[in-house]
């Protein structure tokens, strides 16, 4: 199921679409992974995004930024595509023993499995320098323009464009993070959620009471939060719609937002 702006058809699901067990949303396309590991995308292809390297096996997640795309294998190794005018989709050569991976607009991030962090592509505001010493993280998210790692005592740490990486006092005994374009969102252990960084279109307005979540997500300039009954709520822009839920979101099991 999507919702939101279809112009350039990303919410128009393929036909006969099935077997998905991941999904992420970039700008304009979106990438879904199959219980058999292959890849499938649609949408906005301008740079290639959409263009699933042939062969491509043994995936375990995806990711989608605003014009490329990134895959993790089930061996460790990453596979990027897409534009690569800041070197977004040329994965470093050595990169080996991958956790996880997350896509910014035009940089990524990769969580090895020693706790570090590896960070490739744009760094005009520094989303790509990781901050000396950072280990012990256990999840990591990619925005705009920013960068977030999460460690494994519930402290965030935030690097790039700064009001989306400057973390508030607030966000502790965090167990989930999620980064749009200008915005970051924590989920904390209690079940609610902190917003920080820039607020020019509601993103930052978590519903009052909200709380019982188990997973979120920020788009671009908006967020959305999971249940743990398995209703969607929503906040921020709509002006694609992207926060108008359809009736029939219910009893879900994982979102993404582009």
């Amino acid at each position: 199921m999507a919702w939101g702006s279809r112009d350039r058809a990303q919410t128009t699901v393929p036909a006969g679409l099935d077997g998905v067990i991941g999904l992420a949303a970039g700008r304009g396309h979106n990438l879904v992974l199959k219980s058999d590991g292959t890849v499938m995308a649609w949408g906005w292809n301008d740079d290639g995004q959409c263009d699933v390297p042939p062969g491509l096996a043994g995936v375990v997640a995806v990711e989608a930024g605003e014009g490329h795309s990134v895959a993790l294998k089930r061996d460790g190794s990453v596979a990027a595509w897409g534009g690569n005018e800041d070197g977004q989709a040329a994965v470093p050569v050595a990169l080996a023993a991958v956790a996880a991976i997350a896509a910014g607009s035009r940089h990524n991030l990769a969580l090895k499995n020693d706790g570090t962090v590896v960070a490739w592509g744009a760094n005009e505001y520094g989303q790509a320098s990781v901050p000396p010493g950072l280990g012990d993280v256990v999840a990591i998210a990619a925005g705009g323009y920013h960068s977030l790692a999460l460690k494994s005592d519930g402290s965030v740490v935030g690097w790039g464009w700064n009001d989306a990486a400057t973390v508030p006092t607030g966000a502790e005994r965090v167990i989930a993070i999620s980064a749009g374009g200008f915005h970051s969102l924590a989920l904390k252990s209690d079940g609610s959620v902190v917003a920080w960084g820039d607020n020019a279109d509601g993103q930052l307005d978590v519903p009052v009471g909200l709380g019982g979540v188990v997973d979120l997500k920020a788009g671009w300039v908006h967020g959305m939060a999971l249940k743990g009954d398995g209703m969607l709520v929503a906040w921020g822009s709509n002006a694609s719609r992207q926060v108008a839920t359809p009736m029939e979101a219910r009893n879900v099991h994982a979102l993404a937002a582009g």
